[in-house]
């Protein structure tokens, strides 16, 4: 048997805690335990979940630490083999994790797994079915909005959308940086991209398994990315760059100079023109940029893999 420790991350999360953890107790496979983090909702969340502090660790936070330090600080509580990290706004279907952890089983260097994950709201559409990075060091949710239909053969992937994803805990310890897993500097948006590169690089892999079903309300919707506040919308900006800083290789950004140039390009002139604001995010990237190049030689002091195997995932 092997040991689950379910980790919730809740911020101003009381619209959807129930159903999440309704489901997760429904689980045909058995859970060691379930640990939630509530990182100072002002809402009800907290209300909510006095019902279920029979079955759940609950842990009020007085201060928000983020998607990454809230999670971090759950994984340092207990040693399970795996850890599940669910997004409070995602239903599992009864054997996701029993189907995920079968799939684990099934492949070699496995350290991280996720299902097919469809929109609650539409179910025949697909929200996630893992990661993709482009030449421009752009992550997209592989799949998305693409019928439910499509992807129906378990295979390996770049990574797993931290919105529902497993994680070996040997892969964990491995891949970990000065007791981090999730890098806590960008405390919320591409953290699960930058594990998953950091993975790729240290010779683990991800899997996709379309048997595990999710559906997930997801949060970045409705009024579109000018409806959301500026810090978010900075995080989403420069984290981008800090795992670039950490992951990437000369040889490679040079394959890829001319699509990363343009990139770069236009989204510079969008931020001058359309949102300037955002460029108030490289303080923070220079601030702590002494810090990134040091992750980045014990990254690449570790490296297991080749720029070959690298290169095949942009």
């Amino acid at each position: 048997m092997n040991w689950i420790l379910m980790l919730v991350n809740t911020f101003n999360s009381s619209e959807h805690i129930d159903d999440c953890l309704e489901a997760v107790i429904g689980q045909s496979y058995p859970i060691e335990r379930i640990v939630v983090i509530d990182n100072a909702s002002k809402d009800h969340t907290l209300q909510k979940l006095t019902k279920w502090t029979t079955k759940c660790t609950i842990i009020p936070n007085k201060l928000n630490n983020g998607f990454a330090g809230g999670h971090n600080q759950a994984i340092r509580m207990t040693d399970t083999d795996f850890c599940l990290i669910l997004n409070p706004d995602v239903v599992l279907e009864r054997n996701y994790i029993r189907n995920i952890i079968i799939s684990l089983a099934n492949h070699d260097q496995a350290g991280s797994a996720t299902g097919k994950l469809l929109f609650k709201a539409d179910p025949i559409h697909i929200d996630s079915t893992g990661l993709v990075i482009n030449k421009a060091r752009r992550a997209f949710d592989r799949g998305a909005h693409q019928k439910s239909v499509l992807f129906m053969q378990s295979e390996e992937v770049f990574g797993v959308s931290g919105a529902a994803a497993m994680y070996a805990r040997e892969m964990i310890n491995d891949i970990s940086l000065n007791g981090e897993f999730f890098d806590e500097d960008f405390f919320a948006y591409k953290e699960d991209v930058d594990v998953a590169w950091r993975a790729q690089l240290l010779g683990w892999k991800a899997y996709y398994e379309p048997s595990a079903i999710a559906y997930h309300e997801r949060g970045w919707k409705e009024g579109g990315r000018s409806s959301k506040p500026l810090f978010v919308r900075r995080l989403s900006y420069i984290n981008r760059y800090k795992m670039m800083v950490k992951n990437d290789h000369i040889t490679i950004i040079l394959k890829h100079i001319i699509p990363l140039l343009v990139y770069e390009c236009l989204s510079f002139v969008y931020a001058l023109v359309r949102e300037p604001k955002l460029l108030g995010a490289w303080g923070d990237f220079f601030r702590k940029f002494k810090e990134l190049k040091q992750k980045r030689r014990v990254i690449q002091g570790k490296r297991r893999v080749s720029d070959r195997e690298i290169y095949q995932w942009f």
